[in-house]
């Protein structure tokens, strides 16, 4: 059997008590099985009511006991979520309840939903592309603002607009030369290797952009992976508590106590930062305290932004000098920050940090003072561009895609370059089309929907 043509359930929200909890339902019998399991209570049935109309009533056991008192709408096709006949049934939210209400909804004739089979079905009904559907797993793991909306953009259309101009403009590429090269007799233009060339280099433009937008899209969904390094009792965990707001990692006067690294999120000049708390960088002779270094060390070469914190109450050193320039050495945007600006101030010379200085902020953990001004430094070295919501890539799988079909266009593009007759390039032209489609979903293998599918939770 098709499963199809099943009509599915399942609980739309969390398992914990809660003001509201929904049940939802789609499928061709949706609408049917909603009014076996509701009773309205004004004088109109379920269905004689128009679609999308929230109807109070009362959620009835398989026996026709009342489980609650309830609202419940019906959309039909092609007007829903799924693009099938969808009813949702919005009662309080009682796990038990919630519980009886799907015991119902499967006794009237509905099958358990699988993890996103909703969304699944809006897919394949044509409803969401690919690259849709993933923004909204992507929607429902956000963890940061810019995280959230970057998928809300990606949910309305943004990235699949772009994949569209550029599958448009390669696929009249291979209809006028299939036009050409099949009716020879009928009056059409041929694309000289000029417009040929001046269309793939366009598109071969686009994809490079897009493909470079990866990291970005990545720091959009994940944050920003950010290392705080220096040496022992810097102040890298006060800092790192001063940040999140509660005492996440442990602050002592013995130097060496962050053995391991410690990460919590943090929006910070509207960025989001990975925050990664590392063991102060030091020789020493414990095999535990050398094992936090090298992970300190693994940290700094992940991070794509690096808060090098040294001691405001202390003398600068060489080894704070030693410690900078291997900081600039890495090649990665960095901020210089002085702790403990409360107490006794020193100066720092550039030239020991290096040619190119960082900013510098001083910061007190203890009064807050110098927060804003990190938070500054920050977005000035990540500024936000809000043109970019939903415009970039943010998964392995679509900056994959995007390079197969930027690589057939280089491909087609350096043939024709070297004199490849127009028709050879065919070939390269529709690899690229069929790795773009993969993007969307107009040409992509089940398996890779299923996997995409899978990571989500039941009931979307």
């Amino acid at each position: 059997m098709d499963p199809m043509t099943d009509t599915i359930a399942a609980i739309a929200t969390p398992p914990v008590p809660a003001a509201i909890g929904i049940l939802r339902l789609s499928g061709p019998q949706a609408a049917q099985i909603a009014e076996r399991c509701f009773k309205p209570l004004g004088p109109k049935g379920l269905l004689e009511r128009p679609s999308k109309t929230l109807v109070y009533g009362d959620l009835l056991d398989s026996g026709g006991v009342a489980i609650d008192r309830v609202l419940c709408t019906v959309s039909l096709a092609p007007h829903s979520y799924t693009g099938e006949d969808t009813a949702e049934i919005h009662c309080h939210g009682s796990p038990m309840v919630l519980q009886l209400g799907l015991e119902a909804l499967f006794a009237a004739g509905a099958r358990q939903a699988q993890r996103g089979e909703f969304t699944r079905r809006a897919f394949l009904n044509g409803k969401l592309d690919l690259a849709q559907a993933e923004a909204v797993g992507d929607l429902l793991d956000a963890r940061s603002r810019e995280g959230a909306r970057h998928a809300a953009s990606q949910l309305a259309g943004a990235l699949s607009e772009q994949i569209a101009g550029i599958y448009s403009a390669l696929l009249d590429v291979m209809a006028h030369f299939h036009a050409v090269l099949d009716y020879p007799d009928e009056d059409i233009d041929p694309f000289t290797a000029r417009q040929l060339g001046e269309s793939l280099s366009a598109q071969r433009t686009a994809l490079g952009k897009l493909a470079d937008s990866y990291r970005r899209g990545q720091y959009l969904r994940d944050g920003v992976p950010c290392a705080i390094v220096g040496r022992p009792n810097a102040g890298k965990s006060s800092l790192l508590n001063a940040l999140v707001g509660y005492d996440r990692a442990i602050v002592t006067n013995i130097p060496g106590t962050t053995r391991d690294t410690v990460e919590e999120r943090v929006e910070l000049g509207g960025v989001t930062l990975r925050l990664i708390d590392t063991a102060g960088l030091r020789d020493s002779d414990d095999p535990i305290e050398q094992l936090g270094v090298e992970r300190s060390r693994k940290a700094m070469e992940d991070a794509a932004l690096i808060l090098l914190v040294a001691d405001g109450g202390a003398e600068w050193t060489r080894e704070d000098a030693d410690l900078a320039r291997a900081v600039a050495d890495t090649g990665k945007p960095w901020i210089f920050v002085r702790s403990k600006a409360d107490l006794d101030q020193w100066a720092v010379s550039v030239g020991l940090i290096g040619a190119d200085a960082p900013p510098v902020v001083e910061v007190s953990a203890k009064t807050g003072q110098g927060l804003e001004e990190l938070a500054a430094a920050v977005e000035g070295l990540f500024p936000r561009g809000q043109e970019d919501y939903g415009r970039v890539i943010a998964n392995a799988r679509q900056a994959e895609a995007v390079r197969r079909a930027l690589e057939g266009v280089e491909r087609a593009g350096d043939a024709l370059d070297m004199g490849v007759t127009p028709d050879a390039l065919l070939t390269d032209v529709e690899q690229a089309l069929s790795a773009l489609g993969e993007l969307t979903g107009q040409s992509v293998r089940e398996d890779i929907t299923d996997r995409i599918f899978e990571r989500f939770c039941v009931g979307k």
